[in-house]
């Protein structure tokens, strides 16, 4: 039979709509936007002496990071017992018809941890289907500060209720047509439905279930599970096993969220506004985000493009050294030029305004270079990384570290703009860990990511490194081949007068 010619319009259509999923960066604004509401901080803060309200920055930390943790290593548990689809089903279930932040929080967490198409999407396009959550992610982000600047104003609690109840769009919207999404042809090999996998990649690649193509992929993945899978179920502790590298995956995974969070980003989210307003600018804090937002969907755009182009390995290098030169210049002009937090605008001096020139300015740029490079890699990473067998636990460890950044808000506060020195000296480390400790994935399917962690390749090696799976895959079946062929010969001999 001659081969149909594959097309992706199909998983990329699939992966749009998976990408809604990412729409949780809504929730992870909306927070930031409450935060400094004063009804929320009215209703959750700690009344001081002369009346006022203030929400100390143990309580922001906890709103904002710690339930959401819960939720990604709670994924992880739905994700083998049910599936991917499942999953997703599940959580975004949870994350619609959540009742306050802890619920909320849950949903949230899992749904970032499921990196559906990771495992759905081709390995040329794989990176880019990933950013694309990733776009989502800061689409919503984006989108909940524009809603944050239309109803902070409005009295009572309304100001609250209308943009947290507007989650519940993006839950509807995901749960309508998630049931018409496929299963994982990776799940669905791991527990033996080989049919539906095929049906599942003749329909992800616009071919006939009898296409070439179908079979060679299938006979591919399902050698490399059947090796993953000759020492029976998987556990935690296996992710952190000597055996084939799996411990380096692991906490090559965990370190790269771990550095994003210390990138130095989520100061200028979170307490930018009020070095801002020290730096002598007129704009709200609602509008500085707002800023920050738009900034941030615009600097992800070029990702969708680089991360294929250039890989991840290399944009990991190339944002590392400059987001350390950004968090470098606004630490230090931050530091000595700003006026005091809370002075008034009257009594800012030149200096104070030209050094907050040179703050914002730099700002921006760090916060541009963290959309393009550090914001969508690792997660493209984290979604790439792991074998089948422990992908949801593995995913699930990367996520929650993410999302635990408990300490940031509370040094924030206590040093102010000089906490952007601590941030550069992160990001120098964070060169140097992807140099010597993340290999190049770009190009490669998954089952030869896990092949490439086998052979022991040095990462600064890796972008030359060749694959050989789908040799052995196809010789395997060969051999398979001769082997039927010799048998129906011997029983044809055998049946002959």
């Amino acid at each position: 039979m001659v081969a149909a010619v594959p097309t992706n319009r199909r998983a990329i259509l699939l992966a749009i709509f998976v990408a809604f999923g990412g729409l949780f960066g809504y929730d992870i604004g909306v927070i930031s936007g409450l935060l400094i509401m004063p009804n929320f901080v009215e209703r959750f803060g700690q009344e001081n002496a002369d009346g006022s309200f203030t929400l100390s920055s143990d309580r922001q930390a906890i709103i904002t990071s710690l339930l959401s943790a819960g939720g990604a290593l709670g994924q992880a548990f739905t994700a083998d017992r049910f599936g991917r689809r499942p999953t997703i089903i599940i959580w975004a279930g949870v994350f619609t018809v959540a009742i306050g932040r802890f619920i909320a929080g849950l949903g949230v967490g899992a749904m970032s941890g499921v990196l559906y198409n990771g495992e759905t999407a081709p390995k040329a396009l794989r990176g880019t289907l990933l950013v694309l959550y990733q776009v989502q992610i800061i689409s919503g982000i984006f989108l909940s500060y524009i809603l944050d600047l239309a109803t902070h104003a409005i009295a009572g609690p309304l100001s609250i209720s209308i943009p947290v109840g507007l989650q519940l769009v993006w839950g509807f919207v995901l749960l309508s047509g998630i049931f018409f999404l496929p299963e994982s042809p990776r799940h669905l090999l791991g527990i033996g439905r080989r049919e539906e996998a095929c049906r599942v990649i003749a329909t992800l690649n616009s071919v006939p279930l009898d296409d070439p193509l179908v079979e060679g992929y299938v006979d591919e993945l399902q050698y490399a599970i059947d090796v993953e899978n000759e020492g029976g179920k998987a556990t935690w502790m296996e992710c952190f096993s000597l055996e084939n590298g799996l411990w380096k995956r692991t906490v090559n995974g965990m370190m790269l969220q771990f550095l994003q969070q210390l990138n130095g980003q989520n100061f200028y989210y979170y307490y930018g506004d009020t070095f801002f307003q020290s730096a002598g600018t007129q704009l709200s804090p609602y509008v500085i985000q707002v800023i920050l937002g738009g900034v941030s969907v615009i600097g992800t755009i070029p990702c969708l493009y680089l991360i294929e182009k250039t890989g991840r390995r290399r944009l990991l290098l190339i944002g590392a050294a400059w987001q350390a030169v950004c968090a470098l210049i606004a630490g230090v002009s931050g530091h000595f030029t700003l006026a005091p937090t809370g002075t008034h605008q009257a009594q800012l001096t030149s200096r104070n305004k030209q050094g907050g020139d040179v703050l914002i300015a730099f700002a921006v740029l760090h916060v541009f270079g963290f959309s393009m490079f550090w914001g969508p890699t690792p997660w493209v990473y984290l979604g790439e990384s792991f074998p089948l067998r422990i992908r949801p636990k593995a995913i699930a460890l990367g996520s929650a570290t993410n999302w635990v950044s408990f300490f940031a808000p509370k040094i924030a506060v206590d040093i102010g703009t000089f906490i952007l020195l601590i941030f550069c000296a992160m990001l120098v480390v964070a060169f140097i860990y992807v140099y010597f400790f993340i290999p190049e994935t770009k190009g490669l399917t998954l089952e030869e990511v896990d092949e490439m962690y086998r052979s022991g390749v040095k990462p600064w090696k890796s972008a030359s490194w060749v694959p050989t799976l789908s040799q052995r895959a196809h010789e395997k079946t060969q051999a398979h081949e001769v082997r039927n062929e010799n048998h129906d010969e011997k029983n044809k001999n055998i049946d002959s007068p």
